[in-house]
């Protein structure tokens, strides 16, 4: 009790002032009126009076009498003195002090006059009461009110039954059962209630349960009886306890609750009546069961699902299936009677959200949805409450839809008239629904038509104050998509027009959000809820079984059924799929036709599938072998390029995918680029293409399409534009490029570290592919806007991107191309004039505004220093132009307008085909024909612009200001080889550009030296390519070859096209090319010798790569050598050494490396074929005999030391190479008198027959030779040393050279020949023998690297021995002795040469005669020391031919008939000696083997040496005369020079044979 304390002042002084004082506060507080907090008031000051009484401070009798006043103040003052009294009885009653009680007792006592005992009695202790003497007994007063209130509260009334009081109830059952239509309201009924209840002491409760009873029976009465109920009843607990008796009695065995209970239960929740807590605990069954019963579902889903999935016999199978027919009807027979549910269905059917949802809430998720009638009942609530919404936003136009009659209840949730307004109820009620919304389709299309309707407004509303909102409703829109629309169109029976009414919403999602909710449908869903477990286990079952019977033949039937299964469960039914075609590849055809029965969402989940499949992590990329790439990836990369071509589906994800993994450096996933670009876009791209087709590829793009790729992809015009959209759309087309152009680097330096060389290889060679596939759509298919726009210039994309040089100008080339034309075309429009010539102008006026920045730009891709040998405008002109520029295919065009018209005839003749599609077809054809012609003529007319346009360029393209050397390496190096290698195209370009440059005469460029750069160092470009680069290089190798064969063939071909052309020069003036000295020129027969020096260097390096036992070596070379077969070898012995050594391969890789096995064997297979084509050596050049060789090879030089003829071509290769550069900075001095000295002697020997021999004599004097030598090689062979037939021959060969010895000397004062310029030659040979000496004792052959450094060296020699030669040439000197120790030398070298023929060394030769015995110093001693002693026998060789140059020139004539008469009488001895050698000798022993050796077994060894032997004699012979002295200068010699040996052999007498031992002794 709240205490007011008095003041002490009023209980010290209470007589004088403290009674009056109290007395008015009493009275205050009576008059106060504060709803009852007055009476508190008094409560608090009468109690404190009181205590001050107990506490003993008052006297008693004072405090009585002004408590007796205060009883006039209020007509309740008694009982609220008694409410005082009652609290300080239970204050003082619990006191240790019984003064205190006594005091309280006593004034309780003495206030009895004024306070009613009745009101005390109520109020106090009993035994309080007994104190005062009110009661007599505390005991029995205890008693008497347990026995009251047993009377009042428990005993039954009589006549409380109905069939006790029947007639009340009566009345009370027709007052409420009456019709309520009229008047009548509840409060009357209520009156009429109360009067029966007590006119016939009815019982409230029982009265409350026959009105709840009434309600059932009549629930549409909702509106009377809850108000009857509300006015009625005092307490909800007794309501939910009467509820719950009826809910209890339905619980028994087989009871079934009825829904009018439900109804008036959920009916009273509604209105509050009573709470939800106190009516859920009378509900059966409790939450731990239905919890039970949820687990036992899903553990039964998923039992199912694991028996589906086994193997199971048939038996078992059906004995299964009956067991679960048997539970499925035992269910059936008991169904269980849940309430809550029955209560919850109720609650939803009366729009009562907030209840169904707490209820829902007790439950595990989707549990309550599972049951339909719930469903049911919640898809009409949600119809509900979006009806206006959807009326506005979502109807599709010209449906009605069905009227929807709203709720009566308006405590139902409200409609939704905004999207902002389903965020309120709706959003939650279709979550709570779940997969379950598959139950009602209508709703599930109108919640889609809404979240398009939403979409639309999304996307079309870029207001920033609403963008908040939007955004939150669109997550709303997703999680709907992911938890209810997806799961619900699973359980949906193959409801293909859901289906597309869902693609409808999900293709204004981006495919990002596509994609995450595909991949929670497939990996999440299906595990949520028991439903879902059976149907992904009830569809892989049938997926099973379709795909076993899936065929090419059943693809219709087998397609349907697909469809059917996919338009529930796409996701389940496509992994599957693309798990077996992983496995079986040859599926691919069959599933990718059985498609077309799929929805447009469908095919949307099989591209996310196939990502999804693609970037599994569990799956190797790699077979374990680790060299090849998995044959899973392989046939998904397949699958890709057949679907996306063949159906309308979004490329973004699967070309984001494989940037990103780009991005992330992996490019094994460029595969299903390559795949898809090349189906969709019909471009193929491979390197085993015919030649037919290469020449298809170099027109235009119908002719392409016709006639350049394998399969004729046709009717990919709507493909490849949805590839181009895709492309465009998401930004990925320049994106992809840059990351390719990296990655082929990245393949080798990033990721191929740890990877096998054929791995990385294939890699390199399938992202370069894909470069050149992707780069060649975009230039097709792209206009020239969008590739301008996105393409940037050649320096950004080279040093801003890092992209590879040949990468860039591959993108930027169409760039290009397009500008030209645009700008050809405005200055076309802007100035009419169309004469050809004007036309041309302006063509060339169009490339020079659109290149010339282009110039400007390339500049900053080098160092400054390259741009000294090669101008910019070279550079850009090379890489800018395409094989479409240089030339017309006309064969091509011809051939495919050929076929055409063939197709046409073949249309006329069939009669199965019917008129119109005839008609058709025909019309097809002719139009296709008319476009090949038309594309025809517009190329011949831009290829004749573009060769104006080189004509005009080409003097501007090579500087002269460093050597020919230097210009032709920057040219292979930054031009030729990187481009060469790019595509199959470009390695034609390449060949066909050269021959270009070679054919307009373009200054500074020496043709020669890079036909021979290319031939000559072919090893390590071999084995540096890819496999792929491979067969572009051998194609590269091949066309040039080609070019070489045809003017190799014919000498009116070579004259026309390659005499007076600026490229055959030997030497190069200051002044430049003046093409009116023949002497400068190489001519014919040389040309010859010069091709086959290159054929000898292919096979060299051929050979090299093929004994290396490297498997990229291997591989490479016989790759290249297969592309090159057309041309190469022609000569019989270089095919033969080839042959041995594949056929080695072939043995010793059979059981290794089966891959080199099949390369090898189908090689050497078409090189038997090309034998039949090959000729002997002395058909593919003219070859000079050795006159003799008088000194076995053991001794002449030992068994180890081989040496290496001179060339024919010295005079070439060092004009070329180094002293044609030099001539530029030379005074004219010194190159005049070496002019007039070769023209002198070009007088003499020419090979038009002014020379002293005719080229008749010289060819059979040859072939004697030839046959004489092998014969002596034989001998030799069989008995080494100094056997009696050795010497034998030796004496022969001095008598032969002593009849002939006299006229010699006499023709030797004839010649015109400088002594000099034999010791050039000499000297050139002897460094040549040693070079080769070198080379065989290293076993391999010389590195071009070593060749290129040689040719620096040679620079500062060369100077000191070209003036000395000048100088000399002046005097013209008679010479004997140095022809007699030039032939000494010559029989040295030939007894130990072992190359093929006379030209195996041309390279060395060509680049540094002089100094590659410098260069090997550091590994062949030997090789030093014999040079120093050649130049001592060199001086006294000069010595002597300067003491016998004064004969007499007019024993000329007499000397040559005598010559005569002795080559007559040899020709005879030599063509029977030539029979026998015939006769005796095999067809291998006929093969040069000493070219690069072919390991053949030992038991030849012994045929071999001979065969090395005779062509050494040979190769030197008809090597040695090209020598002179001149550094630079040319001249067809031939013939003199075989006059010259002729008079060698002739005037050879006792004498010079002594000299010739004593020379060779030295030598030794």
């Amino acid at each position: 009790m709240a205490t007011l304390i008095l003041p002490g002042e009023w209980i010290k002084n209470w007589e004088k002032s403290g009674k009056h004082e109290f007395v008015q506060l009493c009275k205050e507080l009576t008059e106060k009126t504060d709803h009852g907090s007055e009476i508190r008031d008094i409560q608090a000051a009468l109690y404190e009076l009181c205590w001050q009484v107990v506490q003993g401070n008052l006297k008693l009798d004072l405090v009585v009498s002004v408590l007796g006043d205060m009883m006039e103040l209020r007509d309740d003052m008694p009982s609220i003195l008694a409410d005082v009294f009652s609290t300080l009885d239970l204050e003082t009653a619990a006191l240790e002090e019984k003064v205190k009680r006594d005091h309280y007792t006593q004034l309780v006592g003495a206030c009895l006059f004024f306070v009613p005992e009745a009101i005390l009695k109520e109020r106090l202790d009993p035994e309080t009461l007994e104190s005062l003497g009110l009661i007599k007994q505390a005991h029995q007063f205890n008693q008497k009110i347990v026995k009251i209130k047993t009377k009042l509260f428990y005993k039954q009334q009589k006549f409380n039954l109905l069939r006790e009081e029947n007639e009340g109830y009566a009345k009370l059952i027709t007052e409420l059962g009456q019709d309520l239509s009229g008047n009548i309201t509840s409060h009357l009924v209520l009156e009429s209630i109360k009067s029966l209840i007590g006119c016939f002491n009815l019982d409230p409760n029982r009265v409350l349960d026959i009105i709840l009873e009434v309600y059932e029976s009549r629930s549409d009465q909702d509106e009377f009886f809850l108000s009857l109920i509300k006015s009625y009843m005092c307490e909800p607990l007794t309501l939910c306890h009467i509820l719950g008796f009826k809910f209890k009695f339905y619980q028994e065995p087989n009871e079934e609750t009825p829904k009018s209970l439900y109804h008036i239960a959920a009916a009273l929740l509604h209105h509050n009546l009573i709470e939800l807590e106190d009516i859920y605990v009378h509900l059966m069954p409790v939450d731990a069961t239905i919890v039970e019963e949820h687990k036992r579902d899903i553990s039964e889903a998923k039992q199912i699902a694991r028996k589906l999935v086994m193997v199971v016999l048939p038996s078992e199978k059906s004995e299964d299936k009956d067991k679960e027919k048997e539970k499925e009807e035992e269910k059936n027979d008991k169904p269980p009677d849940n309430q809550k549910l029955g209560l919850l269905e109720a609650l939803l059917r009366i729009g009562d959200w907030h209840h169904a949802q707490s209820i829902m809430d007790q439950m595990p998720s989707f549990y309550a949805t599972s049951h339909k009638a719930i469903a049911l009942a919640l898809c009409q609530l949600v119809h509900l409450t979006v009806e206006p919404l959807y009326r506005r936003a979502g109807l599709p136009k010209g449906a009605r839809g069905c009227v929807m009659h709203p709720l009566r209840n308006k405590r139902a949730p409200r409609p939704a008239e905004s999207f902002e307004d389903l965020r309120r109820d709706t959003f939650s009620m279709i979550c709570y629904l779940g997969p379950h919304l598959s139950h009602d389709a209508i709703l599930f299309a109108k919640i889609v038509r809404l979240g398009k309707a939403f979409m639309k407004e999304y996307q079309s509303d870029g207001r920033s104050d609403v963008k908040d909102k939007m955004e939150t409703l669109l997550s709303c829109f997703l999680s709907i998509a992911d938890q209810v629309l997806l799961p619900s169109l699973s359980l949906m029976e193959c409801n293909a027009c859901m289906s597309e009414e869902l693609w409808g919403l999900f293709k204004l999602f981006p495919y990002r959000h596509r994609y995450r909710l595909y991949g929670q449908w497939k990996n999440e869903t299906y595990t949520s809820h028991p439903l879902l477990v059976k149907v992904k286990a009830q569809t892989v079952e049938r997926a099973k079984y379709i795909m076993k019977r899936l065929t090419k033949e059943n693809v219709k039937q087998s397609g349907r059924q697909i469809g059917k299964l996919s338009h529930s469960n796409p996701t389940i039914l496509f992994d599957y799929m693309l798990s077996q075609i992983q496995w079986y590849d040859n599926l691919i055809v069959p599933v990718v036709d059985s498609l077309k029965y799929l929805t447009s969402l469908n095919y949307d989940v099989l591209a996310y599938c196939i990502i999804e499949a693609l970037a599994n992590p569990e799956k190797e990329k790699m077979k374990h072998d680790d060299t090849t790439i998995s044959s899973w990836l392989q046939s998904l990369a397949s699958l890709c390029g057949a679907v996306f071509r063949k159906y309308p589906i979004e490329l973004a994800g699967l070309l984001q995918y494989v940037t990103n993994q780009l991005k992330a450096g992996k490019s094994f996933d460029l595969l299903i680029l390559k795949e898809v670009v090349q189906k969709m876009a019909g471009i193929e791209i491979t390197d085993e293409m015919t030649s037919e087709q290469l020449e298809a590829m170099t027109g235009g793009e119908q002719l392409k399409a016709e006639g350049g790729y394998f399969g004729q992809i046709r009717n990919t015009k709507k493909s490849s534009q949805r590839l181009k959209d895709a492309l465009l759309d998401h930004e990925l087309a320049l994106p992809l490029c840059l990351l390719m152009a990296q990655q082929r680097n990245g393949v080798v330096f990033l990721e191929g570290g740890e990877k096998h060389l054929k791995l990385v290889g294939h890699l390199y060679d399938q992202c370069h592919d894909t470069l050149v596939q992707f780069g060649g759509f975009l230039a097709s298919n792209l206009s020239t806007e969008d590739y301008i726009k996105r393409v940037p210039s050649i320096d950004i994309l080279c040093n801003q991107f890092h992209t590879p040089h040949d990468a860039a100008f591959f993108l930027s080339r169409p760039m290009y191309a397009h500008q030209i034309l645009s700008k050809y075309d405005e200055l076309k429009k802007a100035e009419k004039g169309n004469r050809q010539q004007q036309k041309v102008h302006k063509y060339v006026a169009a490339c020079e505004q659109v290149m010339t920045p282009v110039h400007e730009a390339v500049v900053s891709l080098h160092p400054a220093r390259v741009w000294d040998d090669l101008r910019p405008q070279f550079y850009a002109t090379f890489w800018s132009l395409t094989m479409y520029d240089l030339a017309v295919p006309h064969s091509a065009y011809e051939r495919e307008v050929n076929k055409l018209k063939v197709q046409i005839k073949a249309i006329e003749e069939n009669p199965e085909i019917p008129m119109n599609k005839k008609k058709k077809e025909k019309e097809r054809c002719t139009a296709l024909q008319e476009k090949l012609q038309e594309e025809e003529k517009k190329q011949l007319e831009h290829v004749q612009r573009v060769l104006h346009r080189l004509k005009l360029e080409k003097d501007n393209w090579l500087l002269a200001k460093s050597t020919k050397n230097e210009t032709i390496t920057k040219f292979l190096q930054l031009c030729l080889f990187p481009r060469c290698i790019f595509s199959s195209i470009d390695a034609v370009y390449c060949a066909r550009f050269v021959e270009l440059v070679h054919q307009q005469k373009t200054p500074n460029f020496c043709t020669l030296l890079c036909y021979d750069r290319v031939f000559s160092a072919i090893i390590y470009t071999v084995a540096s390519c890819t496999e792929n680069e491979s067969h572009r290089y051998g194609r590269f190798l091949c066309c040039m070859l080609e070019t070489v064969t045809r003017w190799h063939s014919d000498r009116a071909i070579y004259e026309k096209e390659c005499v007076n052309y600026p490229g055959f020069l030997t030497i190069f003036r200051a002044t430049g090319f003046d093409g009116g000295n023949k002497a400068d020129q190489l001519d014919y027969e040389n040309f010859r010798h010069v091709v086959h020096k290159w054929h000898y260097m292919l096979t060299k390096a051929s050979v090299h790569c093929l004994e290396t036992g490297d498997y990229t070596h291997i591989r490479n070379i016989l790759i290249v050598l297969t592309k090159i077969l057309p041309c190469y070898p022609k000569v019989l012995n270089l095919g033969q050494a080839l042959e041995c050594r594949v056929h080695k391969i072939c043995l010793e890789e059979k059981d290794k490396r089966p891959d080199l096995y099949a390369l090898a064997m189908g090689y050497s297979g078409r090189l038997k074929s090309q034998k039949v084509h090959m000729v002997p050596e002395n058909e593919f050049h003219h070859k000079e005999q050795p006159a003799r060789s008088a000194t076995p090879a053991n001794q002449q030089n030992g068994p180890g030391s081989t040496g290496k003829p001179a060339t024919s071509t010295s005079k070439m290769e060092e004009g070329t190479s180094e002293d044609g550069d030099r001539g530029k900075d030379k005074s004219q001095g010194t190159t005049k008198p070496v002019n007039k000295a070769n023209s002198a002697a070009a007088k003499v020997t020419t090979s038009n027959g002014n020379g002293a021999l005719n080229s008749t004599k010289a060819v059979k004097e040859r072939d004697d030779k030839e046959k004489s030598g092998k014969e002596k090689k034989e001998k030799k062979e069989k008995t080494p040393g100094s056997t009696p037939e050795t010497k034998a021959e030796n004496r022969r060969e001095k008598q032969r050279d002593e009849r002939a010895g006299k006229e010699e000397r006499v023709a030797r004062e004839g010649k015109e020949k400088t002594p000099k310029a034999d010791r050039e030659k000499a000297k050139a040979e002897e460094k040549s023998s040693k070079d080769d000496k070198a080379k065989a004792g290293n076993g391999e052959p010389m590195e071009p690297s070593r060749e290129r450094d040689a040719i620096k060296e040679s620079k500062s020699k060369e100077k000191g021995d070209r003036s000395a030669v000048a100088g000399s040439l002046k005097s013209p000197v008679p010479r004997l002795e140095s022809a007699e120790s030039e032939r000494d030398h010559k029989r040295r070298k030939l007894d130990s040469h072992s190359s093929p023929s006379h030209s195996s060394s041309v390279k060395d030769n060509s680049n540094e005669p002089k100094e590659s015995t410098s260069k090997h110093h550091a590994n062949y001693n030997s090789v030093t020391r014999s040079k120093s002693r050649e130049r001592e026998t060199e001086k006294k060789d000069s010595d002597n031919t300067q003491g016998r140059s004064k004969e007499k020139k007019e024993e000329k004539d007499r000397k040559e008939r005598k010559r005569d008469h002795a080559v007559n009488e040899l020709e005879t001895s030599q063509e029977s000696k030539r029979r026998k050698d015939e006769n005796g000798m095999n067809s291998s022993k006929n093969s040069k083997s000493d070219s690069p050796s072919c390991d053949s077994p030992l038991s030849a060894e012994k045929e071999k040496i001979k065969r090395s032997k005779s062509s050494s004699k040979e190769k030197a012979d008809s090597v040695k005369p090209e020598r002179t002295s001149s550094g630079g200068k040319k001249e067809s010699r031939h013939d003199k020079e075989k006059s010259e040996k002729k008079e060698k052999r002739d005037s050879s007498g006792g004498k010079e044979e002594k000299k010739h031992h004593k020379s060779s002794d030295k030598h030794r």
